[in-house]
């Protein structure tokens, strides 16, 4: 099966004149303060870096208070996608943000390839360990990563690696909410305000099915082609020999025509599906959440503690 083919464009990102700080509203500049301030008493951070939206402003927040004294950490495995690679690596050249990549190694634990509920869980916590790993090599000792304010009503159980690490969670504890870090990156310049939601691979498989890197790559490759022909919000979901793709409702009269429809079956059906099926609710994340029983979607993080910064005490 050949490799997956970039569908964006992977030049340094072009940073756009910032727009005063008068376009802010009073509430949103207090939010932006207090980011700022959680960064600076931490006197150095690591960030799990993934180049999504939340992740990139992080790294940007960062290096605009910290200078020299953070790194975007940025974890690469079969689950993690090249389009968002390129778009990770756009961010830190256009930012200058310090930046290293290192390997990840999920799929050797059986508990994350059986892709359970808890599959999150199993993966961040191969990323905090492996950015553990190399915070000896630093001069500073917190790491942080980029959850906001509208994650905590999803199911999210990678939050509770998050907190069994010690990680940090600056845009949350800002009380940042996704729109405001969109609105926050576009007056920033960064390209990633206008990107759709972002996600492993492997949350595109039924829980249960298990985590390979042929139904990765099939994943990987399909999404790509689905944005070669024109589509932005999709998820291909894998459910065997059938895909079922989601689409955003605006676009969803462009690929129920006739010629489209034909295309993108063709073009599914050639990486080994049978059957190709087309959502009619549309996009949404976390839609294969909904065959879990209520306990388990319980708030994931409820029960979150706070980090203490360095230098606070209880």
């Amino acid at each position: 099966m050949p490799p997956p083919q970039s569908t964006i464009d992977s030049s340094p990102a072009r940073v756009s004149a910032p727009a005063s700080p008068s376009e802010l509203s009073p509430e949103l500049e207090e939010k932006e303060w207090i980011l700022h301030d959680l960064l600076r008493k931490t006197g150095g951070l690591a960030i799990a870096f993934s180049g999504g939206v939340d992740s990139s402003y992080l790294a940007y927040a960062a290096k605009k208070v910290l200078g020299e004294k953070c790194l975007a950490v940025t974890a690469l495995s079969p689950s993690y996608p090249k389009v968002q690679r390129e778009m990770a690596e756009r961010i830190v050249g256009g930012f200058e943000i310090p930046h290293r990549f290192i390997e990840a190694h999920e799929m050797n634990n059986p508990e994350y390839r059986a892709n359970n509920a808890d599959r999150c869980y199993h993966c961040k916590t191969e990323l905090f360990d492996r950015i553990d790993d190399i915070m000896d090599q630093l001069d500073f000792d917190s790491v942080a990563y980029g959850i906001n304010l509208d994650d905590t009503g999803d199911f999210r159980p990678g939050h509770r690696a998050a907190h069994e690490h010690n990680v940090l969670a600056p845009l949350l504890d800002a009380n940042l909410g996704k729109e405001e870090i969109r609105i926050l990156s576009r007056r920033a310049g960064l390209p990633t305000a206008e990107l759709p939601s972002s996600a492993c691979l492997a949350s595109r498989l039924p829980y249960g099915m298990e985590v390979t890197s042929e139904r990765l790559i099939q994943v990987e490759l399909g999404e790509d082609r689905l944005r070669a022909l024109g589509f932005e919000q999709i998820r291909l979901r894998h459910h065997g020999n059938l895909a079922r793709i989601e689409i955003s409702p605006e676009e969803l009269p462009k690929a129920l025509e006739p010629t489209m429809a034909a295309a993108i079956a063709k073009t599914i059906k050639a990486l080994g599906f049978r059957f190709i099926t087309l959502d009619l609710e549309g996009y949404r994340t976390g839609s294969l959440n909904a065959v879990l029983p209520a306990d388990v979607l319980k708030n994931s993080h409820a029960d979150r503690e706070e980090p203490q910064l360095p230098g606070e005490s209880g």
